[in-house]
């Protein structure tokens, strides 16, 4: 099978025309220029700048201009057509589920394995948390792309709340059945005006939920070891959890508030008592919450697994990208870049100045030589649970083109059960069969 230069399950690359690599270039005497495209707005965008800016200052050979596309969707939509043009950025950032399609695109990118084998500059994918290089590497372990803005599900509760209802704040629930009670007990004593809410409910729900419980999202590992992988999340857990947030729903416990973070300023105005929301979601609440919040690791049931594992990640990597007479200097510049961003002290920066994870075990080890977590209690928990276990299969993440077309399709029939008349298996029967026609467009889509 020979896969098409694609991007965005949209782009068929293949025919465009693409010149050989003209010879190194000296740039007239001058620096090495390369131009990183990423999706990062306000402060997030300030710490951007500030790393770029310090990479710049640190040598004179190389000068990196970091320019705002828009946000994940217009970038990737921006990148196709820059490299339809001849004209693609040294570096662009894509989210975390886009890795398939960017994978698939073929000659219009240069994987990071072979950015390293090229041009000689060492990145040990070891040095970088399991469950994060394993989102973004090849099946046999070689890294396609470059971790950067990585965070996890998590729990986050008002500890206000929590003792409003009784309920001990420096105790959250750890299980579902724990969940559930706490919820009930937030509705009796009327502690908060939502018991329970979440963003990104399919991240939350279906996907990490399946990867702590150790549960396959789709076949061939989650779609790692092949395009023809087939949906699985109609098992009986993923069932099981959708039946108990459509329960928590009629009785009032629970409440849908939308897709992705629409519902992120219900829990910031304190209207809600637990929330699930990104690992990330801490900077906004640092800011704008006017109580007493804490994050709590996710909660697992007890009947499926006894102990649970890592979470998975969201965000975006780097992606190095190719174009006409792109030069062996530009390559192993880029490459001197992406190594700056693995050193310890640039990651561990980014980490405290963005509430995202530190990506490399040594910049997490930096943070707590420091003393970051004494002083901020609770951001370790993060790194605690993409830690936790070994990762499988099943915790490694989800390889799966549009991927984000699948999540609207669960999105879709959740809420259609939420308006009565669908059974919890009936959500997740009709999101696998909807699922797999747009999983099997996609694997047409990619073969020659």
């Amino acid at each position: 099978m020979h896969r098409r230069n694609l991007l965005a399950g949209t782009a068929a690359l293949a025919a465009v025309p693409f010149a050989p690599p003209a010879r190194a270039q000296t740039n007239a005497g001058g620096p090495t220029k390369l131009v990183f495209w990423h999706a990062m707005t306000g402060p997030l965008g300030d710490q951007v700048m500030t790393i770029v800016s310090g990479f710049n200052a640190s040598q004179s050979a190389v000068q990196v201009q970091a320019i705002y596309k828009g946000g994940y969707a217009d970038l990737m939509t921006a990148t196709i057509a820059a490299f339809r043009a001849g004209q693609a950025p040294n570096l662009v950032q894509i989210f975390e589920v886009g890795t398939e399609n960017m994978i698939a695109a073929g000659r219009a990118t240069k994987e990071v394995w072979q950015l390293v084998k090229e041009t000689g500059v060492s990145i040990d994918p070891k040095a970088y948390i399991p469950a994060v290089r394993g989102y973004y590497s090849l099946p046999d372990g070689r890294m396609a792309s470059m971790p950067f803005n990585s965070s996890t599900a998590m729990m986050w509760y008002s500890k206000d709340a929590f003792q409003k209802a009784g309920l001990d704040p420096t105790k959250p629930p750890a299980t579902w059945q724990e969940v559930t009670a706490a919820a009930d007990k937030i509705k009796s004593k009327n502690a908060a005006q939502i018991p329970m809410n979440s963003s990104w409910f399919t991240w939350v729900m279906v996907e990490q939920y399946g990867a702590i419980h150790n549960i396959p999202f789709a076949t061939k590992e989650n779609g790692f070891a092949g395009l023809d992988a087939v949906l699985q999340i109609n098992s009986k857990p993923h069932v099981a959890i959708i039946d108990r947030m459509l329960a928590m729903a009629k009785d009032g416990t629970f409440k849908y508030g939308g897709r992705d973070n629409a519902p992120d300023p219900i829990f910031l105005a304190g209207q809600a008592a637990i929330s699930f929301n990104s690992s990330a979601y801490r900077g906004a609440l640092v800011q704008g919450a006017k109580f007493a919040f804490a994050q709590a690791l996710l909660p697992y049931d007890p009947t499926i697994v006894r102990q649970p594992i890592n979470s998975i990640i969201g965000g975006a990597s780097l992606w190095p990208m190719t174009a006409p007479h792109r030069t062996e200097a530009d390559y192993k510049a880029l490459a001197e870049f992406l190594r700056y961003l693995a050193k310890p002290q640039v990651d561990a920066t980014w980490a405290e100045n963005t509430g995202y994870v530190p990506v490399t075990l040594a910049g997490a080890a930096l943070m707590q030589q420091q003393g970051w977590f004494d002083k901020n209690p609770g951001t370790d928990l993060p790194i605690k649970q993409l830690t936790r276990g070994k990762v499988t299969p099943n915790s490694r993440g989800i390889r799966l083109g549009r991927l984000p077309e699948i999540r609207n399709i669960i999105s879709e029939e959740f809420e259609k059960a939420l308006q009565g008349g669908m059974s919890a298996q009936q959500v997740m029967d009709n999101s696998v069969e909807r699922g797999n026609q747009v999983l099997r467009q996609f694997q047409r889509s990619v073969r020659a």
